[in-house]
């Protein structure tokens, strides 16, 4: 089957806000996955099967744990449930600010004074929760989605995907030991 001969209902949305089947699977998939996978190094932790967490005695990595661990299942719930709801934007309100908060904390964790490439997505979260929150308040809805949509894949699960994969580093350490 090409691409060409694909039905058309599976690239449309039903409503303004509402997300295309895709999508809709790639966020039940790789969002699924990762609070899966972070459920699954907490439970680790709790348990005592991770050696040592010195990186949790830095306040700046516990804080930004702290903030990004929720972003991950309320994005996917933010991004799954109906849109325009009065807890839609109540919770959507709390995931960008958790989101900002997350990319702050981000700041303070560097080897002395050197940024790595993970930094990059500082300036990518600012970015995009400005733009998600002006143009809701315009009633820009295509805006809205698709920086959500980004802000979600790009910021979160990009990063949340290399915490995971490279050695050292502290989701690393407690799925792996």
């Amino acid at each position: 089957m090409t691409a060409l001969s694909l039905p058309n209902h599976l690239f449309r949305r039903s409503g303004p806000m509402d997300i295309t089947p895709i999508t809709r699977a790639l966020v039940i998939g790789v969002g699924g996955a990762m609070t899966a996978v972070c459920i699954f190094a907490i439970a680790r932790a709790l348990l005592g099967f991770t050696p040592d967490l010195p990186h949790l005695s830095n306040v700046a990595v516990a804080f930004h744990v702290t903030t990004v661990l929720p972003c991950v299942p309320l994005g996917v719930y933010l991004l799954l449930a109906r849109k325009g709801t009065p807890r839609h934007k109540q919770l959507g309100k709390l995931w960008i600010v958790l989101m900002v908060i997350t990319a702050t904390s981000t700041l303070f964790i560097h080897d002395g004074m050197r940024l790595s490439w993970i930094h990059i997505f500082v300036p990518i979260t600012y970015r995009a929760a400005w733009l998600i929150v002006s143009s809701a308040r315009k009633g820009d809805l295509v805006t809205h989605r698709k920086e959500i949509i980004g802000l979600f894949f790009g910021a979160l699960m990009i990063p949340g995907i290399a915490a995971i994969a490279l050695p050292g580093r502290l989701m690393n350490v407690m799925l792996f030991g």
